[in-house]
């Protein structure tokens, strides 16, 4: 009773759009099967007939082997508007069109035309010893025809030392007790190949209720098994990788904040000095990468009375952007408490990126703010400029000259210096702002210059912060951010 389901199909990874419906299309395939099956009158006695029912049981058997790959392939198929993590895809891909060769020791056999090659029949009577194979048998076994079937007692020796009480077992049950075959072994080929095969069969009774005969449909279900082997290990590849991420995630975030507190509040300088500033920072992860990124700010008090205000942006994500900006920002806080000013100290900043034993570029801008003189003083490397809002109105300021760190040995900056007059708001931030989802930088700004009116009515330097973060923050970000919100004080 030839079927379409075991004619050949070429290997081909579905769509994960078509999964489920391939794993409703089996479970109707076999409910119908199984319906006729138990519709069916057959004549034990008949050998015809035990075949096309050992056909049947065969066909559940595979529909439900089916099932639990598919079952398995579901579970491994990324999203489709999800990126696809360390290649999962491909190589579930790879594993369910080709063969994987020798996985567990088993050598492929050579191509064969249908799955009912691979299917084959036998009979044992033991009153009369006799043996009956059908020819696919003796192709899975690699036995000549001229050597004749295999007799119950000489089957273990063409199976694996440790599969010999199960065959033995599956055996004795069915002939003394009267139990069902079901079950797998592996056996090794007269040419050294090594199959795994699955055997299903049932006791045959004379009309005295004593076992006359048994007989089996055995099944080479060898590329079915390295499959799901396939399948599984590529889940669990999978999993170890969605396991090493998000490690590397945690202690990126745990580095990062022990890095960049929260910065909100009043940067004080001398007692009955200057009036203090008013700043207010925040941190905005990328959408896309789920990684913390080598983004930072920072506001210090200095000891000579100035302020440094900075902010910047590394390439790269995880624990290495992350460890790496932390030693730059490290650097930036000692020079600055050293007091080189900004122009110089971009400079030792871009030697030592170049030196680093993991180069990486950066953009970096630092302001010291001198509050009896109320002039900023900065330099930047490849950074967007500051936007100094005054009475509502913002207007970006003039950039001095400078390439990002890490991009040529030796640089040299610029420096500049703006007059700041009390209730100025300054705004400081890296480009993944105003970059957002795949706009301009231009177009970013102009959209954080429209925001003039609303930092001018804000309470404080949060609220200013809480404004650009309404207008920015919700956007699919395929880098991180950082904006930093700075208000003279009167």
């Amino acid at each position: 009773m030839p079927s379409p389901l075991f004619a050949d199909r070429p290997a081909q990874q579905p769509e994960p759009g078509a999964v489920d419906a391939l794993i409703s299309q089996t479970r109707r395939l076999r409910g119908e099967l199984v319906a006729v099956r138990q519709d069916a009158v057959m004549d034990d006695d008949d050998p015809q007939q035990r075949w096309q029912r050992a056909l049947c049981d065969l066909a559940v058997h595979q529909l439900d082997d089916l099932g639990a790959h598919l079952g398995q392939l579901r579970a491994g198929v990324p999203d489709e508007t999800a990126p696809d993590p360390a290649g999962h895809e491909a190589v579930l891909g790879s594993a369910l069109a080709t063969d994987p060769g020798t996985a567990y020791g088993e050598v492929p056999p050579a191509p064969t035309g249908s799955l009912l090659s691979r299917v084959g029949s036998a009979e044992w009577n033991l009153l009369t010893d006799e043996v009956s194979w059908s020819e696919e048998l003796f192709q899975i076994f690699g036995r000549t025809r001229e050597a004749g079937p295999m007799s119950l007692d000489e089957m273990p020796t063409m199976v694996f030392a440790e599969d010999q009480p199960l065959l033995q077992a599956m055996v004795t049950d069915c002939l003394i007790d009267g139990k069902p075959i079901d079950g797998e072994f592996r056996i090794v080929r007269t040419d050294g190949r090594v199959r795994t095969v699955h055997m299903t069969g049932e006791p045959v009774l004379d009309a005295d209720g004593c076992t006359a005969s048994m007989w089996a449909v055995l099944r080479d279900v060898s590329e079915l098994r390295r499959s799901q082997r396939a399948v599984r290990e590529s889940l669990d590849n999978l999993e170890h990788s969605r396991r090493v991420e998000q490690t590397e995630r945690r202690v990126a975030v745990e580095l990062q904040e022990a890095v960049l507190p929260p910065w909100r509040g009043s940067l004080r300088f001398a007692h009955d000095g200057p009036a203090p500033l008013d700043v207010a920072a925040h941190y905005l992860p990328a959408a896309s990468t789920g990684l913390i990124g080598g983004d930072w700010y920072d506001a210090l008090a200095l000891p000579d009375g100035d302020a440094l205000l900075t902010v910047g942006d590394l390439t790269g994500h995880g624990v290495a952007a992350t460890s790496s900006m932390a030693m730059l920002l490290g650097a930036l806080r000692g020079m600055a408490f050293a007091g080189i000013r900004p122009a110089a100290l971009m400079g030792h900043l871009n030697q030592l990126l170049d030196t680093s034993v993991q180069p990486a570029l950066g953009s970096a801008m630092c302001c010291r703010y001198d509050p009896v003189a109320q002039t900023l003083t900065w330099a930047q490397a490849g950074h967007p400029a500051p936007l100094l809002f005054r009475d509502g109105r913002g207007h970006v300021l003039r950039r001095p000259e400078g390439v990002l760190l890490g991009a040529t040995t030796g640089a040299e900056y610029g420096e500049t210096e703006t007059r700041l007059l009390p209730g100025d708001v300054l705004v400081l931030h890296t480009d993944g702002l105003t970059r957002g989802s795949g706009t301009g930088d231009d177009a970013g700004t102009r959209r954080l210059l429209a925001l003039g009116q609303r930092l001018a009515g804000a309470r404080d330097a949060h609220d200013g912060v809480r404004a650009v973060i309404e207008e920015f923050g919700e956007e699919l970000r395929e880098d991180d951010a950082c904006v930093m919100v700075v208000r003279v004080g009167h």
